[in-house]
């Protein structure tokens, strides 16, 4: 399990890492692309991706399938979030 949740901490330590390095070329991107947060429809999906692949996840692997569902939905919310908002 350790080696699990070293990895997810690592894929959402590189996206704050992408996050900043994008302010730093352009202030205020990175609050646009958090922006996602806020996004009823964004966070929806990403619960409802955490929620059934959490279920699965359980079931065939323990924590650690919770912990990857977790990240799934963590990632399907920032993917819909920067698809929907007009550019």
């Amino acid at each position: 399990m350790g080696a699990t949740v070293v990895v997810a901490a690592i894929v959402i330590a590189a996206l704050v890492v992408r996050s900043a390095l994008a302010e730093l070329r352009e202030p205020g991107s990175g609050r646009r692309q958090w922006m996602f947060l806020t996004d009823r429809r964004a966070v929806s999906a990403g619960a409802f991706t955490a929620l059934a692949l959490g279920l699965l996840g359980w079931r065939q692997a323990g924590a650690e399938g919770a912990v990857w569902a977790a990240l799934a939905g963590i990632l399907v919310a920032f993917v819909m979030g920067q698809s929907c908002r007009p550019q």
